[in-house]
């Protein structure tokens, strides 16, 4: 599947076009990108007309356009989503919704992935991730919350890898006890390994990435949370990982695609 993929959730602005055959033709934002004013109006479509160009790809050979919905800004989530829309039905491409939480989790090289994108008003927007699984939905909170809930969700995989590796000790001794059923005992060791080892993975570490752990990087350091160092390529939400979400993920109309803003916006309309 030939996939366009782009996100403008933060200040940075991501493009990417996925060929069917596995090349990725990428603009990746430098972490830098972050923390400079937005560009996405002047910036997002020359990016993809770049990495079209630079793929030999054409608008008739895409599949599909995965757009990154949030949450985030809110200006820069309203520029990416319209253009997603008015691309998908100009091209007669599929469009497909990524989280942009979800897709800033894909760049987190840990078993549990706490990705953060900075709400401002003195929250973040969170989420958790485990190979892939969503443990936490997105929400909108004050750090300190986030940081609680995150830790509790570490402490209790632990405990669930404790658990599952008593489920194997006691199947195995199952095996052993009952050699007329050691098959099936042996069975249920091997799955409850299995589970020990997928609970052991993501109980430790936790680690957290996005401008949003730059900017309370002290808060979740305090509460035993890896974050990402400053310049790490992780704090950025990377289109490669939209494209790649985008191509699970199932396509919706261009109208039913909305922005995830999870919050009201910061501006008040006057009375």
């Amino acid at each position: 599947m030939t996939i366009l993929g782009f996100d403008t959730a933060t200040a940075a602005t991501a493009a990417c076009l996925l060929r069917d055959d596995g090349r990725a033709f990428e603009i990746e934002p430098k972490p830098a990108a972050l923390s400079a004013p937005p560009g996405h109006a002047r910036e997002l479509m020359p990016a993809i007309a770049e990495v079209m160009e630079r793929a030999g790809a054409t608008f008739a050979d895409l599949r599909a356009i995965a757009v990154g919905v949030g949450p985030g800004s809110f200006t820069g989530l309203r520029i990416g989503v319209s253009s997603a829309r008015a691309l998908a039905q100009a091209s007669g491409a599929e469009l497909r919704p990524v989280s942009s939480l979800a897709a800033l989790g894909a760049g987190i090289a840990a078993p549990l992935r706490l990705p953060l994108i900075d709400a401002k008003r003195g929250e973040l927007f969170a989420a958790v991730f485990a190979d892939g699984e969503e443990l936490l939905a997105p929400l909108a909170a004050p750090p300190e919350e986030i940081a609680a809930r995150a830790t509790r969700m570490a402490e209790h995989a632990g405990g669930m890898a404790e658990r599952a590796g008593g489920m194997a000790e006691h199947a195995g001794g199952m095996a052993e006890r009952a050699r007329g059923t050691a098959e099936r005992a042996g069975g249920m060791a091997e799955r409850a390994g299995g589970m020990a080892e997928r609970a052991s993975r993501a109980g430790i570490p936790l680690r957290a990435a996005g401008d949003g752990s730059v900017r309370f990087r002290s808060v979740l350091e305090a509460a035993g949370i890896e974050v990402e160092p400053d310049g790490s390529r992780a704090h950025v939400v990377r289109a490669l990982y939209v494209c790649r979400l985008g191509a699970g993920a199932p396509a919706r109309p261009p109208e039913a695609v909305l922005p995830e803003y999870l919050r009201s916006p910061d501006a008040k309309p006057s009375a």
